[in-house]
């Protein structure tokens, strides 16, 4: 028995990285997993990784799986998208919004259209997903939503400042922040059904993907300082099937909740070692 049998799942962002590993691990404990992004075959993007190829892996492990295509930086996609994912498999029980855009600029030379397209997709989209998805979970079915946050929600306090060096990442902070709040208010608001929980959660430590390495976030794919996509896979996991009643609300880290859980042990990163972010201290 899996701890997802029977549930049907939305991952955005699925053709690689965090979200590939989200979508293969729900897949292997039973679910009938969407997975969503732009790039349907390899070589579609500069970065490595398919809609394809992570469908494919799912299905040569004996999984459920289907591919759609879609960019939700657009309101109508992301509701075609919804559409689409019951036309496949049914309402949806699970919804992890994974995908998210940053281009590492400092903000006084950030293209006011490009900023506009990354709230879009990691603020908008999510919130337009969550709602559209709401439905199918309010009716007595329940359901989880789970957002994928970052380390880099985490302001710098205010000056002085001993360093002084623009890595360019105000805006996907600044985006993660507003997906944090938006976690916690929409946990609050579900929490009269009592069967639906609304969860964030990030890495403990940088996580080496193509995406990462390609942003120079970290040495490669090997950098022995980062994280294996697996603990946010399996934290992803956690959140999505741990009763409701001890879940709801949390904004957390990979780590550090699958240790408190009792998944893992000598957890150690953001949450552990350091502060995380305010909304994960409430």
């Amino acid at each position: 028995m899996g701890k997802l049998d029977g549930k049907n799942v939305l991952v955005t962002g699925a053709s690689r990285g965090i979200g590939q590993a989200i979508a293969e691990l729900f897949a292997a404990e039973g679910g009938k997993v969407v997975c969503v992004a732009r790039t349907v075959q390899e070589g579609d993007h500069v970065l490595e990784g398919s809609l394809t190829r992570t469908v494919q892996t799912i299905k040569d492990a004996g999984g459920e799986a289907c591919a759609v295509a879609a960019d939700i930086s657009k309101p109508e996609n992301c509701l075609k998208l919804v559409e689409d994912a019951r036309a496949a498999y049914g309402p949806i029980d699970i919804l992890v919004n994974n995908a998210a855009l940053n281009y590492y600029v400092p903000i006084e030379d950030y293209k006011i259209n490009r900023w506009i397209k990354a709230f879009e997709i990691n603020v908008h989209a999510p919130f337009i997903l969550s709602q559209a998805v709401l439905s199918d979970m309010t009716g007595g079915r329940g359901g989880a939503i789970v957002n994928i946050s970052s380390g880099a929600a985490i302001g710098y306090g205010r000056a002085p400042y001993e360093d002084t060096s623009v890595r360019g990442g105000t805006m996907y902070g600044a985006s993660k922040a507003a997906l944090e709040r938006f976690t916690q208010g929409l946990a609050q608001e579900v929490a009269q059904y009592g069967n639906i929980s609304v969860t964030a959660v990030s890495p403990s430590h940088v996580v080496p993907t193509p995406g990462t390495v390609f942003h120079k976030l970290v040495e490669g794919m090997e950098d022995p300082k980062g994280e294996s996509p697996d603990y946010m896979a399996k934290a992803a996991l956690l959140l999505a099937s741990e009763p409701v009643e001890k879940v709801n609300g949390r904004v957390t880290y990979s780590q550090l909740i699958l240790e408190e859980f009792g998944w893992m042990e000598n957890a150690r990163g953001r949450g552990i070692d350091s502060d995380g972010s305010g909304y994960s201290q409430i």
